[in-house]
């Protein structure tokens, strides 16, 4: 069995449809595992709905046995959090992104 990367590079939905296959988890299981409807995390699987805030990410990360931080959208938003706190570093990165 290949071993599973820390991060996945894949989009949300996506990645959450991996992980429920790699888990042999339906969506009424986890729906049942973590208190949200089925019909809501399928929209979410196939891109209908928006990511959802980072306490819904890590109960279904709980759920689905990974950190919340294997959620690339999740890693993006505390990135951008700590990036709000420091604006310096905001216009360097900017300067050098932009050149």
């Amino acid at each position: 069995m290949a071993r599973r990367r820390r991060y996945s590079e894949e989009g949300f939905g996506p990645t959450i449809e991996s992980l429920m296959a790699e888990a042999g988890v339906t969506y009424r299981e986890l729906a049942a595992r973590t208190g949200l409807s089925a019909g809501y995390l399928n929209h979410l699987v196939h891109g209908n709905r928006p990511v959802p805030s980072n306490d819904v990410v890590r109960t279904l990360a709980d759920a689905l046995g990974v950190e919340a931080e294997h959620f690339r959208e999740y890693r993006i938003r505390v990135i951008t959090e700590r990036l709000e706190t420091m604006p310096d570093l905001v216009d360097r990165l900017f300067r050098r992104f932009t050149q």
